[in-house]
């Protein structure tokens, strides 16, 4: 077969593929995550992740164990201790913007960790399977979509990347007794609010 029949035939092929299954080729982006004011999300920028308290008295904001941030656990506290936090996708995009079911890094927004060379990307510390701060690029995937039960907030879930050829399931990611974020607990329900 000689390179133009070759071409030839590719092209028929993908035509045929084209107009047999157009979702395919025109795939829609997934919708946008939407902040607390119906803003998408977008990478890079400082958000505060919130949560109701289990009362719905007060709300609650993810932060850190420590004062130093850069070697910390990841918790649920007041507001006034919240800890402004930044997404990236994991996958690289064009658009900028944090997509539902898109595999990201989140990390929390501290520039003097980064001058020291130690990362804020939020991990799943294997001993006390609770959310820390030491994560590396890639092996490190959260991905956030609707939650089921009430469409203003979102499900937060880590999904694992054992090898680089295996993808295990996303696991929901709770609040555990003390106050941890952790894997395998009750799921905690969240919007993204702007840091201002």
């Amino acid at each position: 077969m000689e390179i133009t029949e070759f071409l030839g035939f590719s092209f028929l092929l993908f035509a045929l593929a084209a107009t047999s299954f157009p979702e395919a080729v025109h795939a829609k982006d997934a919708a946008a995550v939407l902040d607390v004011f119906g803003n998408e999300v977008q990478a890079g920028a400082r958000y505060l992740i919130v949560a109701p308290s289990t009362d719905n008295t007060t709300t609650l904001a993810v932060t850190a164990t420590s004062k130093i941030i850069c070697n910390s656990d990841v918790i649920l506290s007041t507001l006034n201790e919240s800890l402004p936090i930044t997404f990236s996708p994991a996958i690289k995009s064009n658009d900028g913007v944090i997509r539902e079911g898109s595999y990201l890094n989140v990390n929390f927004d501290a520039p003097s960790c980064r001058m020291g060379g130690v990362t804020t990307m939020w991990m799943i510390e294997s001993e006390g399977l609770i959310v820390t701060t030491g994560g590396v690029d890639r092996l490190n995937r959260f991905k956030t979509t609707k939650y089921e039960g009430d469409n203003s907030f979102y499900q937060l879930s880590f999904c694992p990347m054992s090898e680089p050829f295996c993808e295990c399931s996303c696991v929901p990611v709770g609040v555990n007794s003390d106050k941890h974020l952790a894997p395998n607990v009750d799921p905690l329900h969240v919007m993204f609010e702007p840091d201002a």
